[in-house]
Parts: C-alpha cells; structure tokens; sequence
C-alpha cells in the first residue's frame, strides 16, 4: 500500500512558510524642514510604535498620540486600542493593567462597551482569567465580541466546562452569535471529549448558516477528531464541495496523525496534491507526525527530502517534527543532523532532541546535551528537567539525579506535579526508597501518578510492606485503584511470599472487574513467587487468550520452584498451541534443561536461539555459560564464554562458579584476575562464587584473602552465604576449632547456612561433639526446613545412635515431613531415564541389574572393591546393608549407561541427593576399571572420575 504513495507527489512552497510576527519598520523619508519656522516633529503613529514591538516606547508615546490627535484617525480611541493589542500580543498584564486604569480616570472611556471588551480580551490573553471575568460580570450592555472575548479568556484558562457554560449562558440571553463564537466553543467540547455537546454546537451551526463557513467547518473536524469520532470528522470533510483551503487538509489530516491512523493520513497527503495544493509548514508537521515509525521512515523520509528541495532553510516547527519523527525511527544521528542544521532552535527542539536521546538508550549523551543546553543560555523548562530525570534514573546515576534535584530546588520546580513524580521515579530506579518518600510527602498535589509511582517504587526496591501500605492509603483516601497499581501490589505481595496477600488482591481485582490480560499474567507470576504452583496453573488456566507472556511466567514459575520436568512439559504444550517462542522463554527453559542436566535439551535450545537470530548477550550468555556448566559440559561452556565480546559482570560470575563448581579452583581465581583487568567491579555475588570455588578446591589461604579482599578492597559487607563458605572452607583443612571460633566471632547472627556447613565438616572429620552444637543450632533456627532433620538423622545414624535416629525420625513424622527419596537419571538416546533405589520399573531391569553385578564382580577382582556397609543409616543386619548399597540409584543408571553407550563418551549422572562414600569409591573404580570418564552430578557439586581419581579430592 505504501508504493501507492509516490514521493514524486510530494509539493512544498516554494518559499519558507516561516514569517516573522511582526512586521518590520517602515523606512521613512528624510524631513523637509520648513525655512521660515520650524514646526513641531509629528510623533509617530500608533501604528508604527506598535509595528516596533516596543510597549515602552508605546507608552512614553500615549500621551503624545492623544494631544496630536489626526484627522483621519479617533486619536486617543485608536491608540489606546492598539496598545491594549499590543499588551495582548506581549502578554504584558502589568502594561495592560496601567492602561485600564488610565483609560478609568480619562473621559475617554465613553466608549464603555468597545473599551471593556478590548480589556476583557486582554485580561483574558495575559492570563488574568480572574481579571476578565470580573470586568464581564460588572458590563451592563454587552455585544457578541463581548461574550466571545470572555470564552476566549476561559479558553486561554484552560477552563473548558466555564466555556460551555457561558456559550449556553450567551444562547440564553437571546444575543445573535457569530461565525467566530463557534471555533472556541467547538475546541472546549474537544478538549472535554464531549462529543455530544460537540455535536448539538454543530446542528446549531447549521442552523445559523455558519457550518459552511470555513473556520467553522475546519473546527468542527477537529472537534470529532478529539472525540474520538474519526469517521464523523472524515464523513464532514467528504461532504463539503471546497477543497480548495489548506487548512481544511490541515484539519483531517492532523487528525489522523494525532490518532495513530498514519497510512489514512499519507492517503490524504496524496490526494492533497492532487488538487493542486502545497504543503504549508502545517501540512509539513501532519505529514511527518505520520511517518513516526518504522513502517513509514522512508516516507518521512522522501518528505524530509521534499523540504529541502523547496526551501532555503528549514521552519524550526518542521525542523521539530523532523527530530521527533528521527527519533522515533532509532535515527538519533539524522535527528542530530537536522538539529545543528536549524538557524532558528526554539525549547521544543531542545526537548525533542533530549527525549530522543533518552527513549534510544543514549543517556549519556542526553547528559551531555543538557549541558550544551545551559551553555546556549537556553532556559530548561519541566520537559527539559524531566528528561534529565529520566535519563539519570535509567543510568542508576544518583550524582546526576540529586544535581537535577537541586536544579529543580532552585529554580522553583520542585512544586510541578509531573516533574515530583518524575524526581519520586528517579530515586525508585537509583534504589533510594528514602528520598523517593521525601519527594511524595513534600508534593503539595499529587496525582493518581504519584501514588502509582510510589507504590511501584517500593514494590521494585524490596519494600514490600511500604507497597502495601500505601495501596491501602490509596484506598483511603478514596482514590481509584488503577492496574498499574494493583501489577504493584501484587508483586509486592509475591515478594513477601504472602499467600493471603495475593489472594486479596486477586479477589480485589476480580470484584472490581479489573481483571485484564496483564494482571492476569502476573497473578500467576505473584502465586508462582509464593511457591503455590497449583493455584498458578489455576490462575493460568482462567485465561483466556493465552499470549507468549502468560506461557513463558507459567514455565518460570515451576523453574523457580524446583520442577523443572513441569516446566518442560509447558513448554512442550506451549510449541503445540503454535506459540512463538521468545527470548525471555528461551532464558527459563535453559534454566529448567540446567536443573535437569539435560545436555542434549540444552543444546537444542541453544540451537534454537541462534536459528531466531537473537544474539549471545547478557541473560542468554550468561544462561548458556551456566546450563552448559550445570549438565557437566565444561568445555561447551568455556567455547560459548569466549564467544562472547562483551562480557558483563553476570557473564564472569557464572564462568568462575562454574569452574567452582567442577572443582577447578585455579582456574576461578585466574577468571577472576582477568575479570579485574577488565576494569569490573566484583559484587557480591561474584566473591560468592569465587568463594565457592575456593571452598571446592581446598584453596583455604586463597579462600581467606578473597574474604579479607571483598571487605577492605570493595567495602562490601559479607552476607550469611559468605560466611558459610568460609566455615566449609576451614573446615576442609579440619580446622574445626578455627571455623568454631570463627562463627563465634562473626559481627552477624550465624543463620543455618552456617552451622550447616559446621555440621557437614564435623560430619566428615567425626567431630561429635561440635557436631552436637551445630545439631541444636541448625534445629533452633531452622525447625521448618525438612532436609535439616534428614541431615541430623543421617549423622546420628553414622555415629551409630539409633535410638537418637528414631526419635528424630517419628518427630518427622509427627511434624509432616518426608524424607525425599533418592534418584538418579541419565539422558540417552533423547529420552530421561530415571531410577531409584532398588528400581525394578525400567523395561531393561533385569539387563541392568545382570550388567550391575558383572561390573560388581570386576571392581571386587580387578579393583579391590570393597562395600562400606557404615555408609548404609539404616539399624540392619549387615547381608541387608550389602544388598541395600548394591541397589543404589547411581549405581543402576552408571549400569544402564554401560549397556547403552560407547566407550568414547562421558558417563553422565544426576542425583537428587548427596553421593554416599561407598559410591564414590564404586565411581572411581568404575572409571579405573572400564576405561570410562563419570561425571556425577550430586547435590553439592560435580565429581569427574578419571583413572580412578575424582576431583573432588574425596571431599564433598
């Protein structure tokens, strides 16, 4: 459809449209001075000291006007009505006001009625709506200029109710209206959206026989236009027979433009110079406000070319529309072209060009500009401010955004409403929750904006309580709950893990009939966050039109909450509804192949995003590093690492951890050498992750100077996690006592985290008795947590307590708790197969279980296995300890690999639990005795059995 729109069409003035306002000074005569006498000089007239645009001048001339007086003119009536026009045009109130009270003491005010509608239109147009409306209230006689004076005054209020109001007052009083009554009075019903009222104006237009008229008819397109009646306005345009005035195509085609419908809007343009018209620089302004997006860039263009033929400079509202339609196409170098190229640069161009910059992500250069702005002594204004605000928020540079602060502080800003809400969002963005209240309670007027943003402020800063608060407050107030609020309060309640709280707001949404496509999504994401997966899947289920959205936040909320099999099958129902799969759905289901160790998945993922196109950055990289590293794959991992030409700081932290995570320590720290080098700054998580590295390797000195590093080097104070590494750290080199007095002297309250990491060191140096202080410990903080009974069960059954054991194991039971069951899996053949102990559902189990117990013979001739019944927690005889060991989940799927796979190949294992010793030896004999390389993937780490070696070090 666009080739139908030939750009050859396209016919500008061949003069600029740009037109001074004023007219320029009259070159007088040289005068002839008489010989005889001299005369006085004539003053000149009102009209020449108006032309000169000089209000002091004008006035050191009023009284001079009035005592030579002309024949041909109403001297003083004459002067004082061009002055009161000139105080209008230059919006002079305190000029105006000076006049008025002049023309009060004078006799010249015999001409009441035309003076006080003079002074009504003045007051009106210099913003004294009060003034005006005053002065009106007191004329006894009034004419029709009268009434449309004070509507214009009302107009310029931006009162439109006052101005219908007086329309109807005006009708009532029986006084004939004119053609010009109708434009104001049509704008107020668009600036209201009263269509109906708009349209009742128009039937009476008719019936006065103004609706023909020009003016009124261009109002009247306009009018539908606002309202939302695009049609209406197009069926008015294609009835009338002249089409011939320009801004009659000015009007609908502005109108199309201003609703988004840009192709209607090109058709017009076409069909314009048809009829033999040229653009003016209104028609230029439409044609461009079409092309603000992509679809039509090559249009705007030919339009942009167009221009430049038939002008010598560019009009700076077209030069405007040129910067915001570049801008809107990504163009910022074309819109910068056209900016420096301008002769006259008005505030819009400044704002244009800053809210381009800041919509395309170039924040810093919308800084810069801000600064050149100042140095042109180009006054900001709000939109100026805001941008700057803006940009500093989404660039998390507080410096920045106090410095706009204090900008707006000292030049009296700080009381504009959408400039406050911009300040409160700026600080939302730079995570100053604190300052962003400030802001709120400092605003003399807020908004259903401000309440929005400072809910989703908190909302978004972890403030969940604040969040919720305030939507309350919103409540209270008796103020609308809008979605965007309640998409925030339900976030904050997802954050909180309040169950009650999201089915509250659920039910709130659904009462109030809030309940759309949006919200809808996130309330999944919200139930999702408070681990209540099947009220997810019910909430997913009650939509109707499920879009990519409602699929992807379905799949990530089984990710997060541990069921990566669910959200594989999600995935599967979601390819076959004929969904198209993005990028953020991409990043979860690599999350989920990684839970599951699923290596051909992932790498069918991986493929799968290189065929769409998107590219290797950010949270795609960083997801493929860490499902490449968590399905065993070390060396797909490092190839996808080194792919990668801008490496950020998540990209480094997965890389180190995933090195820690196959017990390649060295290899973590040099990463993390080279990620300094790289002038990145280590966060938190990444002393984390090198931490764990450390701990991984055995690197206990290492391990201490990364800890001492992160405080003193960075100032980052250590979180509970750090802190349980270093405890695991210590007490690898069985420094019980020094991880003991360690935790002691810790400047925080030791979580679990940590006196878990005690208790599995005490565990494997048979440490009993500051096993039994980490026992105590671990329960008293954590008595809710299943795995922490199941741990101490475990070393009470190793230290041959099994009394102890059984009373643990009952106040499990009596409590609800389940012990999860053991299992294994390996991926062949494109197909997950699992087992457990003393698994006899696999449709090859006997063939395993034959193949189990040749390689058990082997181990016991070849390698000297033998079992380690100590590792069995159960009070049985040892003949069942032994058939218990051989039945082992890992055992079974190493033998099922042996039947199934070649001998080139890695062995692949996953088990949902820590491995017992005594499989760790069978491991490590198996790699010994078949020639076979085992990654075993544990709940703790990665073990690589080569040789007969693991690199674990037999510590795990």
């Amino acid at each position: 459809m666009l080739a139908s729109i030939p750009s050859t069409c396209l016919n500008v003035s061949s003069t600029s449209s740009r037109r001074s306002l004023l007219g320029q000074p009259q070159t007088q005569p040289s005068p002839k001075i008489p010989r005889i006498r001299s005369q006085p000089e004539k003053p000149p007239s009102s009209r020449e000291t108006c032309e000169r645009v000089c209000l002091k001048g004008a006035f050191k001339s009023m009284n001079s006007l009035i005592t030579h007086a002309s024949a041909d003119e109403v001297g003083p009536v004459k002067a004082f009505s061009q002055i009161l026009e000139l105080c209008a045009a230059k919006e002079a109130l305190a000029e105006g006001r000076q006049v008025h009270a002049h023309l009060a003491k004078s006799s010249y005010f015999g001409f009441r009625v035309f003076f006080s509608t003079k002074l009504v239109f003045m007051y009106g147009r210099c913003g004294s709506c009060c003034s005006a409306e005053k002065l009106f209230a007191r004329m006894r006689e009034r004419t029709v200029y009268t009434w449309n004076a004070m509507i214009g005054a009302y107009l310029a209020d931006e009162d439109p109710a006052a101005v219908l109001e007086l329309y109807r007052d005006m009708r009532v009083s029986g006084l004939p209206l004119d053609s010009c009554t109708f434009p104001s009075v049509l704008k107020a019903c668009a600036m209201l959206r009263d269509r109906c009222s708009g349209a009742e104006i128009h039937g009476f237009a008719i019936k006065c026989g103004f609706a023909s008229v020009l003016f009124v008819l261009n109002s009247l397109v306009a009018m539908y236009a606002k309202c939302n009646d695009l049609d209406g306005a197009r069926q008015l345009f294609n009835s009338t027979d002249v089409k011939e005035d320009l801004a009659l195509w000015n009007s609908i085609i502005s109108a199309y433009s201003a609703s988004g419908r840009s192709l209607e809007a090109l058709f017009l343009l076409r069909e314009l110079n048809g009829h033999g018209l040229v653009m003016n620089t209104y028609t230029m302004v439409s044609a461009l406000q079409a092309c603000q997006n992509l679809d039509y860039q090559k249009l705007g263009m030919a339009i942009h070319a167009a221009i430049l033929k038939s002008v010598n400079e560019i009009d700076v509202h077209v030069g405007n529309a040129l910067i915001a339609m570049y801008a809107r196409c990504g163009e910022m170098n074309k819109a910068a072209h056209v900016f420096v190229n301008l002769v006259d640069i008005d505030s819009v161009s400044w704002n244009s060009m800053l809210s381009g910059l800041v919509q395309n992500g170039l924040h810093n250069e919308a800084l810069q500009l801000f600064r050149d702005m100042q140095d042109f002594n180009q006054e900001p204004d709000p939109v100026s401010i805001m941008g700057i605000l803006t940009a500093s928020g989404r660039m998390v540079n507080l410096l920045h955004g106090r410095a706009g602060h204090g900008y707006v502080i000292r030049r009296g800003l700080d009381s504009n409403l959408q400039v406050a809400n911009t300040l409160m969002d700026m600080y939302a963005k730079c995570c100053r929750t604190q300052l962003m209240g400030k802001v709120f309670y400092c605003m003399p007027v807020k908004d259903i904006i401000s309440w929005t943003t400072i809910i989703a402020g908190y909302s978004q800063n972890d403030c969940h309580m604040d969040a919720l608060k305030f939507f309350r407050d919103v409540q209270t107030e008796g103020m609308d709950v809008d979605k965007m609020m309640i998409g925030s309060a339900l976030l904050a309640c997802g954050g909180l893990k309040s169950l009650r709280h999201v089915k509250e707001i659920h039910s709130f949404m659904l009462r109030r009939g809030l309940s759309d496509h949006v919200l809808q999504n996130r309330t999944v994401n919200a139930y999702g966050a408070c681990s209540h997966t099947d009220y997810a899947s019910r909430a997913f289920e009650l939509i109707e039109n499920k879009d990519i959205i409602s699929w992807t936040s379905l799949i990530s909320c089984y990710v997060h909450n541990g069921l990566p099999q669910e959200a594989f099958q999600v995935f599967l129902e979601m390819k076959e509804a004929g969904i198209e799969v993005d990028y953020v759905t991409l990043v979860s289901v690599l999350s989920a192949a990684a839970d599951l160790s699923l290596l051909q998945k992932g790498k069918e993922i991986h493929g799968s995003i290189i065929r769409r196109g998107f590219i290797l950055e950010g949270s795609v990289s960083t997801s493929l590093v860490d499902m490449y590293a968590r399905c065993g794959d070390l060396e797909s991992a490092c190839k996808v690492f080194l792919s990668i030409d801008r490496k950020d700081l998540s990209l480094w932290t997965a890389m180190i951890y995933a090195n820690g995570m196959h017990g390649r320590g060295m290899v973590a720290i040099e990463l993390f050498k080279r990620m300094i080098d790289a002038n990145l700054v280590p966060d938190h998580i990444t002393f984390l992750a090198i931490l764990y590295s450390c701990s991984h390797s055995g690197l206990i000195n290492e391990g201490k100077t990364f800890f001492t590093c992160m405080q003193h080097d960075y100032q980052l104070e250590p979180w509970s996690e750090h802190y349980a590494c270093l405890v695991d750290l210590l007490g690898r080199g069985n420094g019980l006592d020094a991880a003991y007095e360690f935790i002691k002297s810790m400047p925080i309250e030791p979580t679990a985290e940590v006196w878990c990491s005690l208790l599995g060191a005490c565990r494997v140096h048979s440490d009993k008795k500051l096993g039994e202080i980490a026992v105590h410990k671990l329960l008293e903080l954590n008595p809710d947590k299943p795995g922490n009974y199941v741990l101490v069960s475990n070393i009470l059954a190793a230290n041959g307590r099994w009394k102890d054991v059984k009373e643990m194991r009952m106040r499990m039971k009596g409590i609800g708790f389940k012990k999860t069951p053991g299992c294994s899996w390996i991926e062949l053949g494109h197909k997950i197969h699992s087992f457990v102990a003393g698994d006899k559902s696999h449709p090859q189990s006997d063939k395993i279980y034959q193949k189990l117990a040749e390689v058990s013979d082997k181990l016991d001739q070849e390698g000297g296995y033998v079992a380690q019944t100590r590792f069995v927690l159960h009070d049985v005889g040892e003949e069942e300890k032994l058939q218990l060991l051989y039945g082992h989940s890992e055992r079974l799927a190493i033998a099922y690999s042996l039947l199934g796979s070649s001998g080139e190949t890695p062995i692949r294992v996953t088990k949902n639990l820590r491995v017992c010793g005594d499989c760790h030896t069978f491991c490590k004999l198996v790699s010994k005795c078949f020639g076979r390389e085992l990654i075993v993937r544990d709940a703790s780490r990665f073990h690589h059995f080569n040789h007969g070696v693991c690199s674990c070090g037999d510590f795990w």
